[in-house]
């Protein structure tokens, strides 16, 4: 089928194949991005927090003033010696900031609590761009990627002719498709 001569159908399906192929990378991301940030209050998706109490035994101001008390108490809690600095909570607790964490001390009763961040190393990547950290010539980069999408939809509908295409069964499904979004805006808006 041609308009004008211009053999739309063909063209409408070259420009779909071929966006599609450019959008595999970054769809990828976003898939994989999208279902770990949607789960974002049962874990933390870029970080791994690893928590440990330790009861390293009664201590003293003196037991932990100066560089050397703290790197002492480090290595009584299997820790590398390098800290960033400390802060005093109160007259009987002590906050050491690692470079990768936190070591709450309550001198009286020596009980430390250990908090270790780590990258997850894909996930924490991924979620870098998905959310847009980067900022200047990456969200050029999204907003490209999100227009393609909107093409691959619009070229989409006219891939396929006939009882297969959007005169047959893929109007219903495209309705189906238009319907959720709109049913959970609806439910979502009338709670």
């Amino acid at each position: 089928m041609s308009w004008g001569g211009v053999r739309w159908r063909r063209w409408n399906n070259v420009l779909h194949r071929d966006i599609g192929y450019l959008a595999v990378g970054l769809t990828l991301v976003y898939v994989v991005s999208g279902v770990a940030v949607n789960h974002i209050g049962d874990w933390n998706p870029s970080y791994v927090v690893e928590r440990r109490e330790v009861l390293v035994g009664p201590l003293t101001e003196a037991d932990v003033s100066g560089q050397g008390g703290v790197r002492a108490l480090l290595a009584r809690l299997s820790l590398p010696p390098t800290f960033r600095t400390t802060f005093r909570l109160d007259s009987g607790s002590l906050r050491v900031f690692l470079a990768d964490g936190i070591v709450d001390l309550h001198l009286r009763t020596g009980k430390a609590t250990v908090e270790i961040v780590r990258r997850r190393p894909v996930f924490q990547a991924i979620n870098f761009l998905h959310l847009n950290h980067p900022k200047k010539l990456w969200t050029w980069v999204a907003d490209l990627y999100a227009v393609a999408l909107g093409v691959l939809t619009v070229t989409g509908l006219f891939v396929l002719k006939g009882k297969t295409g959007i005169t047959g069964r893929g109007a219903w499904l495209t309705a189906i498709g238009v319907a959720v979004p709109l049913l959970f805006l609806w439910i979502y808006n009338a709670a």
